[in-house]
């Protein structure tokens, strides 16, 4: 196995547990430098996590000698751009989700892949590498709940998730820079589990508005998927209501029970003709780990690409879909 010695082009927030640390305890792979606008910020990142080079400048970062891979972890105004750029000069390019602010900029990145076919890049759907989201797979595959008719999707929050991290921006509200409002944060690691375990959606529509006009974002999101195997996926986002309502929730109901989970939690809960049961994880301490360790495998060769951009570029289009972009 060769190292893959890596570059972080964002080192915010996102990478302080869930991903940055995790570079470097991934055999066979190693964090080198990292990259943030604010020339402070991105030394004191440097320092905290003991890492020997850091920049303020994208470009200088990826002259950094011995580099053969990039993480690209900025807000996704700015995806298309780095992953484009980091592929024309030779690395291999991890991108965070959602992908880009909408399919048409993924498409960009998808040309540039077919651009240069000695390259690889993958996405960051991590949720598909976690062993509670694996199990959900593994129960489907078995058939524990029959044949799947219906999936729904709740994610009710109010204006202020206790899901998303605060920023000084709060740059996940800001159309221009994220593609929406918090269902483009949030929303994709949803989606994209549907896509891993139902396969390739047939048709989808939805609809989108700004219900309390608090910011310029949409803050109801409502949309539905027909599978090609018949599965049908209601989903329900809504970020403006009362504390004590909020929900995450996915059910899936078969022909011989159900199964359901949060997305952003630790459990799984069945319950059949037979039995009830209630299945409680533990994520690493770097939730993004098991995700790095299969795609440090991919870029050597050792495994296939545990989320390609054309899977992404799906997701992308259901989310435009939803939100009439």
């Amino acid at each position: 196995m060769n190292t893959i010695n890596w570059g972080i082009i964002g080192c915010g927030d996102v990478t302080e547990r869930k991903s940055g640390p995790a570079f470097n305890k991934v055999p066979g792979s190693s964090l080198l430098a990292v990259m943030r606008r604010d020339e402070e910020k991105a030394a004191d990142y440097a320092r905290r996590h003991g890492i020997a080079h850091w920049y303020s400048d994208a470009g200088a970062l990826m002259n950094h000698e011995g580099l053969n891979a990039i993480y690209i972890a900025t807000p996704p105004d700015s995806h298309a751009d780095y992953a484009i750029d980091a592929l024309n000069r030779g690395f291999n390019v991890y991108v965070e989700k959602p992908i880009t602010r909408n399919a048409a900029e993924a498409r960009r990145i998808a040309h540039a892949v077919r651009n240069h076919p000695d390259q690889k890049l993958t996405v960051a759907h991590y949720r598909r590498a976690l062993p509670m989201f694996l199990k959900v797979k593994e129960l489907l595959d078995n058939k524990l709940v029959g044949e799947v008719r219906t999936v729904q999707i709740r994610m009710w929050q109010s204006r202020k998730p206790a899901l998303i991290a605060e920023t000084v921006t709060n740059w996940r509200i800001q159309p221009a820079v994220s593609g929406g409002g918090y269902f483009h944060d949030l929303a994709p690691h949803q989606l994209d589990l549907m896509l891993f375990y139902f396969g390739e959606p047939l048709r989808y529509h939805g609809f989108s508005l700004n219900q309390s006009a608090a910011t310029l974002a949409d803050d109801h999101v409502s949309g539905e998927i027909l599978f090609k195997n018949n599965i049908v996926v209601n989903g329900s986002w809504c970020f403006n209501i009362a504390e004590n309502q909020t929900t995450d929730t996915c059910e899936i109901v078969g022909t011989k029970g159900n199964i359901t989970f949060p997305f952003f939690g630790n459990f799984i809960t069945y319950k059949t003709d037979e039995e009830e049961q209630t299945l409680n994880f533990t994520h690493p301490e770097h939730i993004q780990q098991p995700m790095i360790e299969k795609v440090v495998a991919y870029f050597n060769d050792l495994g296939p690409n545990p989320c390609s951009i054309y899977e992404a570029i799906v997701l992308m289009d259901i989310m435009d879909e939803f939100t009439g972009h």
